[in-house]
């Protein structure tokens, strides 16, 4: 499938169909029983322990994947604004917010360069560099 704006979201069917439906079912099944048990604080407990398991591997699965997709990203951003210009984008990188840098990895090589000129004076947001993409720039293997 050809990614687009509309389609480049994407997901892990193992984690986000699987093991968190049934994390909250078991989350759910725990904090009924809290109320209709008379042995509370077990279940007290359990929705505790199941809650801290569901946010845990959220929050480890978000930053360990997400900070090394970042690193890389602005590594490939770098790459590309100097194989383009033979000017380096570290020089003003500070002055876009990672919104912006990480748009714009979805631009082709074409509308790259005037991309991140205009985030850098018009101060245009990530959502507005996507939508101004019109050759879209596939990025097939993030996570």
């Amino acid at each position: 499938m050809k990614q687009s704006y509309e389609n480049h979201i994407r997901y892990y069917a193992p984690h986000h169909f699987v093991f968190y439906p049934v994390a909250a079912i078991l989350f759910l099944i725990s904090i009924y029983f809290v109320f209709s048990r008379p042995e509370t604080a077990l279940w007290i407990f359990m929705s505790v322990v199941i809650g801290l398991v569901i946010w845990v591997s959220y929050m480890m699965r978000q930053h360990y994947a997400l900070t090394l997709q970042n690193r890389i990203v602005r590594l490939e951003l770098r790459y590309r604004y100097f194989s383009l210009t033979g000017k380096r984008l570290e020089e003003f990188e500070h002055e876009l917010r990672d919104s912006q840098l990480f748009s714009l990895r979805f631009a082709p090589d074409e509308e790259f360069v005037a991309l991140v000129e205009r985030a850098r004076n018009e101060k245009i947001g990530g959502t507005k560099i996507k939508q101004s993409i019109v050759n879209w720039k596939g990025d097939y293997d993030r996570v």
